[in-house]
């Protein structure tokens, strides 16, 4: 389930996107070169409170949305984040129609604009269809007449038009171009980081193309985690929220969020849920596949579309969460609950690495909870396929104690380390100027 934006100031109480992550990793695929100036995070981030300097109050975001929502999730949220600090942002994106319910409400200072055909110019019906809330333009101009903002942010290797490339090449400054890549816990990520690949041809020909990298780790670009998101979601009372929606779980029942991709092994999972529980169940396929495979004492819900804000009122609501894709995953680990992930499926098998990358990281130093982690791990890798659910322990999820303990225990670790965006604005003034 894509999960909406209600934020429109500066510290939403709680906000999420989920949807659908997208295929492999970009960092090995291209021709990059080594900065000769330093790391990305160099620029402190106590410099970058309003107001923002000239280099950094205008930004483009690019988003094309693929096979499901989250891409737009996490441009949203960016953009909001970005909005909230002082900066002007035109989120530029192929089908925003997802927005009708992802962000109800305007957010100032961030205006969604249909992507226009680049042929022609013209606005493709479905690109129109933006929802009426947005701040968008009426008939979008052509690329050849739009000026390029100051920092270009091409999401996820969307691959940006070449009219307004050409835009760029020909500013006296060119704009800092940087390519935010996919979420991963792997290696090459660190090597990755803040790399750069200078355009030989084409209409960006003399421009540089930046590589940023969202992680887990100081040498990486972070997560996106809004101001006052945890000091919400620690005040949060889950019990009262779920009951003024109807959604309350009865005595003795423990409650679970779903959000999972069409082939989650519901069958073997809920032979593991022991003892009552409520399963809120978010749009898709969970609505449609669960209902039907309840055990005694297991009863669900089939939850509307939530805006973000209440999707992550819902996570740090809940005793256990399935999660899919990259956003929702992100989202639930600042909620500080236990989650299974269930990682975006690659027919090359590349998803088994990335997950057991992040399992490793998430769970190094829990020596103490040696038993748990092992079940965990087993737990994990069978929800997503890679391990028979005859090797899972039958009890893992009778006791949440120690995996709490665990979340917990994480969501401090990663809160060590500045958010995305901090960085990201980091990043782009510290190579103003120099990016081509």
């Amino acid at each position: 389930m894509a999960e909406p934006q209600d934020c429109t100031h500066t510290h939403p109480d709680l906000i999420d996107a989920n949807g659908a992550e997208q295929t492999a990793e970009h960092g090995a695929e291209h021709t990059t070169t080594r900065p000769a100036a330093a790391t990305p995070a160099q620029t402190s981030p106590q410099s970058l409170r309003q107001p923002l300097p000239e280099a950094l109050r205008r930004w483009d975001l690019f988003c094309r949305v693929i096979d499901n929502h989250g891409d737009l999730g996490v441009c949203l949220r960016l953009g909001r984040d970005l909005a909230t600090r002082g900066a002007q942002v035109r989120l530029w994106c192929d089908d925003a129609s997802a927005l009708a319910w992802m962000q109800p409400t305007p957010v100032p200072g961030l205006q969604v604009l249909p992507w226009p055909d680049e042929g022609s110019g013209d606005v493709s019906p479905a690109e129109a269809a933006t929802r009426p809330s947005a701040d968008t333009a009426a008939g979008a101009a052509s690329w050849p007449h739009t000026e390029p903002a100051d920092v270009v942010i091409e999401t996820f290797g969307c691959d940006l038009p070449g009219a307004y490339l050409a835009r760029m090449a020909a500013r006296p400054v060119p704009p800092v171009w940087i390519n935010l890549e996919y979420l991963s816990a792997e290696a090459y990520v660190e090597r990755s980081h803040g790399l750069q690949s200078p355009q030989f041809s084409g209409p960006g020909a003399g421009l540089n193309k930046w590589f940023f990298y969202p992680g887990f780790s100081s040498r990486t670009g972070g997560l996106l985690r809004e101001p006052g998101l945890i000091e919400s979601i620690d005040r949060h009372d889950g019990l009262a929220w779920l009951a003024e929606r109807g959604w309350a779980p009865a005595p003795g029942e423990r409650v679970l969020s779903a959000f999972a991709y069409p082939h989650a092994p519901w069958d073997e999972l809920l032979a593991h849920l022991t003892g009552p529980w409520l399963l809120l169940l978010c749009p898709g396929s969970a609505q449609q596949s669960v209902p039907t495979r309840l055990r005694d004492g297991q009863r669900c819900i089939a939850l509307p579309y939530l805006t973000q804000a209440d999707y992550d009122r819902l996570l740090a609501s809940c005793d256990l969460n399935l999660v899919r894709g990259e956003d929702s995953f992100v989202r639930a680990q600042w909620a500080g609950r236990p989650m299974l992930w269930q990682i975006y499926f690659q027919d090359d098998g590349a998803h088994g690495p990335k997950l057991q990358a992040f399992l490793d990281l998430a769970w190094a130093g829990a020596e103490a909870e040696a038993a748990v982690r092992t079940s965990w791990m087993k737990l994990a890798q069978a929800w997503n396929g890679l391990r028979d659910w005859g090797e899972v322990p039958g009890g893992v999820l009778s006791d949440l104690e120690a995996a709490g303990r665990q979340s917990r225990a994480w969501r401090g670790k990663l809160m060590q380390q500045a958010d995305l965006a901090t960085q990201l604005m980091g990043f782009a003034l510290g190579k103003a100027g120099v990016s081509g």
